[in-house]
C-alpha cells in the first residue's frame, strides 16, 4: 500500500516524498484511517514501528482541515505527552518535516534547560505542543500554558512514563484538558495500571496491535557473550576494535557505570562520549550529534535517556549490562533493526547475571545464540545454566562480526519509517 491510498492530503504526501518515503508501516496503515475518523486510538507496538508518523500524520491533516483555522487566535490544539527529552525532540522533528508545507505551527518544551526561550514560543502561539510531564505542569502553574483549547490529545510511550514515576503528573496534566476530545494512547506493553489508566480516559477506542511487545525483530542477530564481570571492560574494547563495527549503541545499567566505560573506551583509544539523566541537555544533544554523524564510535547510555533515541541506520547495540526487567531487553535491541532493517545486538552476561538472561530468553522465546570466539569467554559457564525449552533463534551465528552485513543499515531501513523510493 501507498500513503496515497491512505487519503493523505497533498502537501503532506509532499513532504513524505521528499523525506523518500512511499510506503506506510503496518501501524501507520492501520492506525492513520483510524484518527483521520476522529475515533480515540490505543496503540500498542514495540518500538521501531513507526508509530510517531502513525499519529502526526493524521494530526497535521485533522488540524489543516480543522474550519476555525486560521479564523481565531492561534491556540494549543494538540497535546502530544512524552517521557524523555530525546523523543520530545524526535517527535518535534517528525512534525516540522511532515508539516514543512503547512502553515501550522508547533514547538516543544522540556526540562533541563532554561524555559524562557519555551515560554516565548508559547506566547507567540503554537498548534501543536510537545512535551514532558515536568515542564509542561511547571510553565501551567505559572500561568505561561493554557490547555483549555485542547482537541486532540496524545499519550506516548505510556509504559515508559509509569516506569519513571510520572503517571502522577500525567493525570494531573489530563485533569487540565478537555473532557470532549479525541484521545491517542500508545505503549509498548500494558501493564494493569497503564490499562487502568487507557480505560479512564479513552472513549470506545479501536486498538491496533503490532508485533508482541514480548517479540524482537526477526532482522535483529542476537548473539550473548559468557564473561567475568571483571573481563567486560576488555571485551568490549575486543569488540569495537572490530572494523566491521562503524558505531555502536552501549548500555550501562547506571549513570556512573556509563562514564566510567567512556572512560575507559577513551583510554584504549576509542571516541565514546555518555549520555544520561545527569548531563546537562546541551551535552546530551552534543553526544547525539557526534554519534549520528560518526565523529565518535560509541555513545553509552542508560535506560531512561536511551528511550525515544532514533538514529538512522544504526547497525550494532551492546548491551555491556543485562537489564533484570526482561521487557528492556526488548526496548534496548530495538533500537536497531528499525523499519525493517538488519541489526546486530549483542550482549555480555557475567555469572550474576544469568538469571536475568534466563527471564529474557523465557519472554522472546528464543535461545539467544552463544558467541565462543571470543578471548575472555567464562569457562564452564554451559554446566551452571539450566535452559528452558524453546526454540533456537533464527538468526546467523555473530561469531567474528564480520559479516557481510557491515553496511547493515542501509537506505532500505534508514529512520524508523516505511519503505523509501527507489531513487534515494
Amino acid at each position: 500500500m501507498s500513503f496515497e491510498k491512505l487519503n493523505i492530503i497533498k502537501p503532506i504526501l509532499s513532504a513524505l516524498q521528499t523525506e523518500g518515503y512511499t510506503s506506510p508501516t503496518p501501524i501507520q496503515e492501520q492506525a492513520i484511517p483510524i484518527i483521520l475518523e476522529r475515533q480515540d486510538l490505543l496503540g500498542c507496538a514495540q518500538t521501531g514501528t513507526g508509530k510517531t508518523a502513525a499519529f502526526a500524520i493524521p494530526i497535521l491533516q485533522l488540524l489543516q482541515a480543522d474550519p476555525f483555522y486560521g479564523k481565531e487566535p492561534r491556540t494549543i490544539k494538540t497535546l502530544i505527552l512524552t517521557p524523555t527529552r530525546e523523543l520530545a525532540i524526535q517527535i518535534g522533528e517528525s512534525f516540522k518535516a511532515y508539516g514543512r508545507n503547512l502553515s501550522l505551527k508547533h514547538t516543544v518544551i522540556f526540562g533541563g534547560v532554561a524555559q524562557g526561550p519555551q515560554a516565548l514560543k508559547l506566547k507567540h502561539g503554537v498548534d501543536i505542543l510537545v512535551a514532558t510531564p515536568g515542564r509542561l505542569l511547571d510553565l501551567m502553574n505559572q500561568k505561561l500554558v493554557s490547555l483549555h483549547h485542547i482537541k486532540i490529545f496524545v499519550l506516548d510511550e505510556a509504559d515508559r512514563m509509569l516506569d519513571m514515576g510520572f503517571i502522577h503528573d500525567v493525570r494531573k496534566v489530563i485533569a487540565k484538558i478537555p473532557q470532549k476530545r479525541q484521545t491517542l494512547f500508545f505503549s509498548a506493553t500494558m501493564p494493569p495500571e497503564i490499562q487502568l489508566l487507557s480505560q479512564s480516559i479513552l472513549n470506545h477506542p479501536q486498538k491496533v496491535e503490532v508485533t508482541p511487545v514480548s517479540s524482537t525483530a526477526e532482522t535483529i542477530e542476537q548473539g550473548i557473550y559468557y564473561v567475568e564481570k571483571s573481563d567486560k571492560k576488555k571485551l568490549l574494547i575486543h569488540v569495537l576494535n572490530d572494523r566491521s563495527i562503524k558505531t555502536a549503541l552501549v548500555f550501562a545499567r547506571t549513570k556512573h557505570g556509563a562514564d566510567k566505560i567512556v572512560k575507559d573506551l577513551v583510554k584504549a583509544g576509542i571516541k565514546a562520549e555518555a549520555i544520561h539523566g545527569n548531563k546537562s541537555q546541551n551535552a546530551r544533544q552534543n553526544a547525539l550529534n557526534n554519534f549520528k554523524s560518526g565523529k565518535i564510535k560509541a555513545l553509552v547510555a542508560t535506560d531512561i535517556a536511551a528511550r525515544g533515541i532514533d538514529i538512522d541506520a544504526l547497525a550494532h547495540v551492546i548491551n555491556y549490562e543485562l537489564p533484570n526487567i526482561p521487557e528492556t531487553y526488548v526496548h534496548r535491541i530495538g533500537r536497531t533493526g528499525r523499519a525493517g532493517a538488519s541489526g546486530k545486538a549483542f550482549s555480555f552476561c557475567d555469572e550474576e547475571e544469568i538469571d536475568y538472561l534466563k527471564d529474557i530468553q523465557k519472554l522472546i522465546g528464543l535461545v539467544i545464540p552463544v558467541i565462543d570466539e571470543q578471548p575472555y569467554h567464562m569457562r564452564g559457564v554451559e554446566l551452571r545454566l539450566s535452559q528452558p525449552k524453546m526454540k533456537k533463534a533464527a538468526v546467523k551465528k555473530p561469531a567474528s562480526h564480520r559479516s557481510s552485513q557491515a553496511g547493515s543499515g542501509t537506505k532500505e531501513g534508514k529512520r524508523r519509517f516505511g519503505s523509501r523510493s527507489s531513487n534515494r
